[in-house]
C-alpha cells in the first residue's frame, strides 16, 4: 500500500521506505495520512484463515467491524474504500448495496450522508497486477476525491 501511495502522491514508490532499516517509515506514513485525512481500518475485527494462503477466498469472517459506528465518529467521511473481494462483499452487505467492480465505485446514502464505496485492487504482492497499474487505479480514485 505504501509503495502505491508513494507513486500516486510523490511519483516515488520508495517514498515511505527507510532503506537503511529495510522497513517502512511509520512516522512519515502516519503524518501523511493525518495531513490528507485518510483513515484506515479492517473490515473484520476477527477472521479465521481456513487455509494457509493470503487469498480472500480462504478467509472466514468471524466478527464484522461495526463500520456504521465508525462512520458516525467521522461525520466528514464521504468515501469508503475496500481492497479485496471479501472486504468488498462485507461492506456491500453492511449497507445493502451492490459491489463495485475493481476501479469502480457505488453511490449510497448512510444516515442522510451521500457516500461512495470504491473498490481498489489489492496492494498485496499476491494480487497479479504490476504496482504501477495498481497505482493508476488509486490515482484515478484520489482524483475523483479531489486529493
Amino acid at each position: 500500500m505504501w509503495r502505491i501511495f508513494g507513486i500516486v502522491f510523490f511519483h516515488d514508490k520508495e517514498h515511505f521506505v527507510d532503506n537503511e532499516e529495510r522497513r517502512f517509515c511509520r512516522e512519515a506514513i502516519i503524518s501523511f495520512l493525518m495531513e490528507k485525512g485518510i483513515g484506515l481500518y479492517d473490515i473484520a475485527s476477527a477472521i479465521r484463515r481456513t487455509k494457509n494462503t493470503a487469498s480472500d477466498k480462504d478467509l472466514e469472517v468471524v466478527e464484522v467491524t461495526d463500520i456504521k459506528a465508525l462512520l458516525r465518529e467521522v461525520p466528514t467521511c464521504v468515501s469508503v474504500v475496500t481492497t479485496g473481494q471479501k472486504a468488498t462483499e462485507v461492506l456491500a452487505a453492511c449497507f445493502g448495496i451492490s459491489s463495485p467492480k475493481v476501479g469502480g465505485a457505488v453511490l449510497f446514502t448512510f444516515e442522510g450522508r451521500e457516500m461512495r464505496h470504491f473498490r481498489m485492487p489489492s496492494s498485496s504482492r499476491a494480487y497479479p497486477l504490476k504496482i504501477e497499474k495498481k497505482a493508476e487505479y488509486y490515482e484515478r480514485m484520489f482524483s475523483v476525491l479531489n486529493f
